[in-house]
């Protein structure tokens, strides 16, 4: 694999059930305000890495206060340069699943799909906090969760299951990007064509 190819991982961590993330809009900022929130905090790093385009992204995990602690570290050294950040203080599992899963999608290949749902964010951080509150507003299967790379720093999350479901999931994810300022797009596709579905 390339290297600017390169998706962040958690290879190997066991996920707590809180999360945090800071995103920087410059790798050598994201690199100093990663150091200062390993010193601040006791928090263990997930992944630390550069996306698309020239950003930073840490995604880490602690007790609730740990991480409060360390995103108001960060927040203070990486100033300026602080594009997004979130707090998950109970992650739907799946969503630490798809990110283990790289370039992996769950996959629907030969499936025929009742409606497909997709929400499009200009950050890492807004597509996590979307697919989280997606995932747990109602019952829905998550195809996929793409983060920055290859996508220009934007990010998306595309779930399956029965019209009503992604609707109201889409619904809820997506007003959480907007509210933010973060979303793209966001849509729901009822029947969708079955050679689509090979693809998502």
């Amino acid at each position: 694999m390339n290297k600017n190819d390169y998706n962040p991982t958690v290879s190997g961590a066991v996920i707590q059930p809180a999360i945090a993330m800071l995103e920087t809009q410059s790798v050598a900022a994201g690199i100093e305000m990663t150091d200062a929130i390993l010193w601040e905090s006791d928090i263990e790093l997930l992944f630390a890495t550069h996306v698309q385009p020239g950003k930073y992204v840490v995604l880490f995990t602690g007790s609730i206060d740990s991480l409060r602690s360390a995103l108001r570290r960060g927040t203070e050294v990486a100033r300026g340069d602080l594009v997004d950040q979130l707090l998950i203080p109970q992650v739907d599992p799946r969503v630490c699943d798809a990110l283990k899963r790289r370039d992996e999608p769950a996959g629907a290949a030969g499936s025929e799909l009742d409606a497909v749902g997709v929400i499009e964010t200009t950050t890492v951080s807004s597509c996590i906090q979307a697919a989280d509150i997606a995932l747990k507003e109602a019952q829905v299967e998550l195809l996929e969760l793409r983060i920055a790379n290859g996508l220009g720093g934007k990010s998306y999350v595309s779930m399956t299951g029965e019209v009503s479901d992604v609707r109201s999931s889409v619904q809820a994810g997506a007003r959480s990007a907007e509210s933010a300022a973060r979303l793209a797009r966001h849509v729901v596709i009822a029947k969708p064509h079955p050679d689509l579905t090979a693809h998502l």
